[in-house]
């Protein structure tokens, strides 16, 4: 089943991004998803949640995160900034699998697709398996209602929507912020709405920029008393 689902995404790959770089990825997935013993792989699964009546209008296709850019980025995070870990369009976990490996112990991941969550969650119980300490909670529902938590320090987003539901969640990271003052790191890769969050004073701390489809930034907001 695993060899079907990694064959279908190196073909995904490389007739959307290049061969090339379908070359490259497909190693990276498959040592991925041996070391953190999840399973993430896929790609373009929106279409089944269309026809199946969820409205994704103003979603982009589902796509994890590559490996070696989310562990390069959590790398950047520095310790004291490492509570609470908030991926808004997690999809079936990735992202919050490997966190947990890089320090965070409270994880939260919202979805609108409950077929995501249910995946999430299965994921998820196998990184506590190997990680016991953490505590996660996986949410079906819609990114533009999200409330975001007084503890959460660093927002992961791997351009899950459009510009009109970014700006309601960066509306709804903003009233957290006024709420509660501290230090928030956003991971955003594939930035293609990274203005909505600098026209707010949020600063780029961090970029990487590796061929076409690898970029990623970290936006930082500090807002203390």
């Amino acid at each position: 089943m695993k060899l079907i689902r990694y064959i279908q995404y190196f073909f995904y790959i490389g007739v959307n991004w290049g061969w090339k770089i379908a070359a490259v990825i497909l190693p990276q997935e498959i040592k991925g998803e041996k070391k953190y013993n999840i399973n993430t792989t896929g790609a373009d699964e929106l279409k089944k949640l269309g026809r199946s009546g969820i409205d994704i209008s103003h979603a982009t296709i589902y796509m994890p995160v590559s490996y070696s850019l989310i562990e390069k980025t959590l790398e950047q995070i520095d310790g004291s900034n490492k509570k609470h870990f908030l991926d808004i369009g997690c999809g079936k976990g990735r992202a919050l699998c490997v966190a947990a490996h890089f320090g965070f112990n409270q994880l939260t991941g919202i979805d609108f697709s409950e077929k995501f969550c249910e995946a999430a969650i299965k994921n998820l119980n196998n990184t506590k398996l190997q990680l016991p300490a953490i505590n996660f909670s996986i949410i079906n529902q819609d990114a533009a209602t999200v409330k975001v938590r007084a503890d959460t320090d660093c927002i992961f987003l791997f351009n899950p929507f459009d510009e009109v539901v970014m700006k309601k969640v960066v509306e709804n990271i903003l009233k957290s912020l006024e709420s509660n003052h501290r230090l928030l790191n956003i991971i955003y890769v594939n930035p293609l709405h990274k203005n909505l969050f600098t026209e707010k004073n949020f600063e780029e701390v961090y970029h990487s920029k590796t061929g076409k489809y690898f970029e990623v930034t970290i936006l930082s907001y500090r807002h203390l008393d």
